[in-house]
């Protein structure tokens, strides 16, 4: 019986001990991979989270095969030169966004899962409302600082000023994108399915355009449009859906919540929301700023092709953003409960999946990219192969990582991510100024890897030392919920 069984509560008593035993040596005698089948099959808490990660990664790929004929209409319609312009474009708006904006669904998540123990239904829509302000707030500054970059620097990352009105185009998209709120009641909620699909809609209908768009021989400005006006209408279902995940949970709307004083009546939440918003931040340095230092160095033309690889890479590094997804409200819920040692084996199966992905993901670049890419993107995007193959190993590197930062979030560790966040974007820069202006998009690929690199090393070094000083948790223990609130307090 593993731990992960005894946390999801098939052992009990004294029989359960002794199954516990025999099945303890017979695992001993098997070898690795059948003792990981065993786990993976016997798991009763890591079942349901299977089926969730498969809902998620079922409508993921859907949107991204959906989204990636979009931009293979975008490259044929305008051209290696054009479409390097919307990359630019679309990656000002997203750099900015990111920068800004608060991660605030991370401290939700925790405080409403304390709240949930005691009820108290009043609380939980401040704390919602806590994190709608934080959302909206930081969209609105989000837009105004994408145009106030573009009118200071569009000469030197490459698209001038005569674009600026593109620019400014799009920052309507993030002003109308806070998303934060939305996503925490929908994973609270367990909307897995609606979390996978509700995308689906918006990139439809942005395919349904670009191909309108390809016929009529239309311009850059009616690209940059359809891909404004469909993450408009991507959000506003998004938080639809998010206000009614809270009203079915008997929760008051959030609009109607008592805002008085919530920095005081819910200590800890800012530093939460402001350590993994650091966090984040220094994530979408390297993973979007990339392409800005690209068009910097390079031009939009070979600025195009990086983001297009960025793009086709980014259907594997989706499956770790799932399992962010689905595993970490119930790791903030249950670590107390689960233990180190269910823990430690949780990870260690999800690095196993992940790893069976990413080197999926290489080998069939390795075969048939490249006619891949000439077939749907056009010739003149052949370049993308050579960036997508190292681009993909560096996604290996990226998606082991992610359960071990994924638990360290659950075990109220955020300062242990942040560092290695930052360390990690060190190497990254440290690579990039050295590389880009001496390979070009290919030395940005190097970049991610020695990101990759330092990331994989600081975040398993700080994970699995953390679980092996973490007290062990027998299975019976289950802390009451006014002692779990006051330690989680304590800890914050």
């Amino acid at each position: 019986m593993t731990p992960l069984d005894s946390a999801g509560g098939v052992a009990a008593g004294n029989g359960g001990r002794k199954d516990r035993l025999e099945y303890g040596s017979e695992e001993r005698k098997a070898g690795f991979l059948p003792r990981q089948l065993a786990r993976w099959r016997g798991s009763e808490m890591l079942r349901p989270h299977l089926v969730n990660i498969g809902h998620l990664l079922s409508g993921n790929f859907g949107g991204v095969m959906i989204m990636m004929a979009s931009l293979a209409i975008a490259t044929r319609a305008l051209g290696q030169e054009q479409f390097g312009i919307l990359a630019v474009i679309l990656t000002i708006g997203r750099v900015c966004e990111r920068l800004i904006r608060f991660e605030s669904w991370q401290p939700l998540v925790r405080f409403i899962a304390v709240e949930e123990e005691h009820g108290d239904v009043g609380r939980m829509s401040s704390l919602y409302a806590y994190g709608l302000i934080l959302d909206v707030s930081s969209a609105l500054l989000a837009a105004v600082l994408s145009v106030v970059v573009a009118w200071l620097a569009g000469d030197l990352i490459g698209i001038g000023r005569g674009n600026v009105h593109l620019v400014a185009i799009y920052a309507c998209a993030i002003a109308c994108n806070p998303r934060g709120m939305a996503s925490a009641a929908l994973r609270l909620a367990g909307k897995f399915r609606v979390l996978a699909y509700v995308q689906l809609a918006s990139f439809v209908a942005r395919f349904a355009f670009s191909a309108l768009l390809y016929v009529v021989d239309a311009g850059l400005i009616w690209f940059v449009l359809v891909w404004t006006v469909s993450q408009i209408f991507d959000s506003a279902l998004f938080n639809f859906l998010g206000f009614r995940a809270i009203a079915e949970t008997g929760v008051p709307s959030p609009l109607r919540a008592d805002r008085r004083g919530l920095p005081g009546r819910f200590p800890g939440f800012m530093r939460f929301a402001i350590s993994t918003n650091l966090s984040s931040t220094v994530r979408t340095m390297t993973h979007e700023m990339d392409t800005l230092l690209v068009s910097t160095f390079a031009g939009p033309g070979p600025a195009g092709l990086y983001y297009l690889s960025r793009r086709i890479a980014k259907v594997a590094q989706m499956a770790g953003d799932m399992i962010q997804t689905v595993i970490y409200p119930d790791l903030a819920r249950l670590w107390r409960k689960v233990g180190p040692a269910a823990m430690g084996q949780l990870v260690r199966m999800l690095q196993l999946a992940l790893a069976a992905i990413a080197l999926a993901a290489v080998g069939a670049c390795w075969l048939m990219g490249r006619q891949v890419i000439e077939l749907v993107f056009g010739p003149g995007f052949a370049d993308s192969y050579q960036l997508l193959l190292i681009q993909l190993f560096a996604v290996l590197l990226t998606l082991h990582a992610t359960p071990a930062r994924t638990a360290l979030m659950a075990m109220n560790r955020p300062t242990f991510v942040l560092f290695a966040s930052f360390a990690s974007a060190t190497a990254f820069f440290a690579a990039a100024f050295v590389l880009i202006p001496r390979y070009g998009a290919m030395g940005a690929n190097y970049a991610h890897v020695a990101f990759g690199l330092m990331s994989v090393t600081l975040i398993d070094i700080a994970f699995w030392r953390g679980l092996r000083r973490a007290e062990p948790i027998p299975p019976a223990a289950s802390p009451s919920p006014v002692n779990g609130a006051a330690a989680m307090e304590a800890e914050s």
